[in-house]
C-alpha cells in the first residue's frame, strides 16, 4: 500500500469507501469524529423496503472493513480540508495524496417547528426516536401504555422555506410507510395515520410497499398538513389538520405523534468550504463538480465525495457512490504515477 488516502467520516459511505480503497491496494485512513463508526445507521432498526435489520448491514460492513486492514481513528474530528490533506480540531495536520469527504448529514431539529410540540409534549416523538424504541422493543407512550392511535407527519424539516429547508429529503416518505407497517405489526388493532403533502415513492419496491401498507395493513393516508398540536388533560396529543382531498378541516386526538424529520446539510460543510476547493450548493449540501459524469468529484483533482454530504440518499445509493468514489481515487492515483 503505497498511497495514503484520508476518508473523512465513518458512516456507511466512509466505511465502504475505505473498504473499497483497501481492496484496491490503496492505503486508507478513516477519520470519525465520534467514539464509534457506523454513523446514523447505528440508531436504525430495519431498512426499507426489505425490512432488513440495520445491524446486519452494519455488522457485515464492519467485519469486512476490519479484515481489510484499513486504519480507523475515532474521536478524530476534521476542522479543515485542503489539497495537502486535513487538519483536525486538535491542531494535528495529516497529509494525504487524496481526500474523500463522507461527512454525511444532520437530522433536522424538530424543536424548530414549535407548533408540533416536540420537546414540549411528552408524546410527540421524531422518526429517529421511534427507531430507538423499535431497537429497544419498547414502543409505548410516555405513560408506559400501548398506543391505540398514532399519527405520523411527513416533511418535518423538508420542503419548508420557513426553516430554510427547501429541498426534499427523499427518504422520509418511505420511512413513514415503513414505520407505519412496523407499528401495525406491533399493534394490529391500532389506527395508524400518515399525514402527507405528496407521497414520493421513487425507489424500487417503494410504490409496492405503499400499496401494501394500505391494502394489507389498513394504514390510513391523509393528504394534508397538521397545522398544530396541543396536549390534552390526559397527556394525549390533539392535532388539527385539513384533509385537502375532501376540502374539510380535521381534528383528532392520538396517543403518539411521530414527526418524520428530514436530512439537513452537515454543520461541517460550511467549515470545509472556507479554505478549500469544496463548494456549497444553494441547499448548503456540498456541490459536486457536476451531477452526471463527475458526481463524486470536487473542483480539486484530489478531493472526492461520497454519500449524503452532497444530497439526501438512501443506504444503497450511499454504498454504491462510495464504490464509485474509490474507483475515481484509484484512477487519479494511477494517473500520477
Amino acid at each position: 500500500m503505497s498511497h495514503k488516502v484520508i476518508v473523512v467520516g465513518g458512516g456507511i459511505a466512509g466505511m465502504q469507501t475505505a473498504l473499497s480503497l483497501a481492496e484496491r491496494g490503496i492505503q486508507p485512513l478513516l477519520l470519525e469524529k465520534s467514539e464509534r463508526i457506523g454513523g446514523k445507521l447505528t440508531g436504525w432498526h430495519q431498512l426499507f423496503p426489505s425490512f432488513t435489520p440495520a445491524s446486519e448491514v452494519l455488522g457485515d460492513l464492519s467485519a469486512r472493513l476490519k479484515d481489510s486492514g484499513a486504519e480507523v481513528r475515532t474521536n478524530s474530528e476534521v476542522r479543515k480540508i485542503d489539497k495537502q490533506g486535513v487538519e483536525l480540531t486538535d491542531g494535528t495536520s495529516l497529509e494525504a495524496d487524496a481526500v474523500v469527504v463522507c461527512s454525511g448529514f444532520d437530522l433536522f431539529n424538530a424543536r424548530l417547528k414549535e407548533e408540533y410540540g416536540y420537546g414540549i409534549y411528552p408524546n410527540v416523538y421524531t422518526s429517529a426516536d421511534l427507531e430507538a424504541m423499535f431497537n429497544e422493543n419498547r414502543v409505548l407512550t410516555a405513560e408506559g401504555k400501548k398506543p391505540q392511535r398514532i399519527a405520523l407527519l411527513h416533511c418535518v424539516g423538508s420542503r419548508d422555506e420557513k426553516v430554510g429547508q427547501r429541498h426534499c429529503s427523499r427518504v422520509c416518505c418511505i420511512t413513514g410507510v415503513k414505520q407505519a407497517i412496523e407499528l401495525k405489526k406491533l399493534y394490529p388493532t391500532a389506527d395508524i395515520y400518515n399525514f402527507y403533502m405528496d407521497i414520493r415513492m421513487f425507489g424500487p419496491g417503494y410504490e409496492e410497499m405503499y400499496r401494501q401498507a394500505q391494502q394489507e395493513y389498513g394504514i390510513h393516508f391523509v393528504r394534508g398538513r397538521i397545522s398544530e398540536a396541543s396536549e390534552t388533560i390526559d397527556h394525549r396529543v390533539q392535532i388539527k389538520a385539513e384533509d385537502t382531498l375532501v376540502g374539510r378541516p380535521l381534528k383528532m386526538t392520538v396517543d403518539m405523534l411521530i414527526l418524520l424529520i428530514g436530512m439537513k446539510p452537515g454543520e461541517s460543510n460550511r467549515r470545509f468550504a472556507e479554505n478549500s476547493a469544496i463548494k456549497l450548493a444553494p441547499s448548503n449540501f456540498v456541490q459536486p463538480h457536476d451531477s452526471f459524469l463527475h458526481n463524486v468529484c470536487s473542483e480539486a483533482p484530489n478531493i472526492f465525495y461520497a454519500g449524503t454530504v452532497t444530497a439526501p440518499k438512501n443506504v444503497g445509493e450511499s454504498l454504491n457512490e462510495a464504490i464509485t468514489a474509490a474507483d475515481r481515487v484509484a484512477q487519479y492515483l494511477s494517473a500520477r504515477q
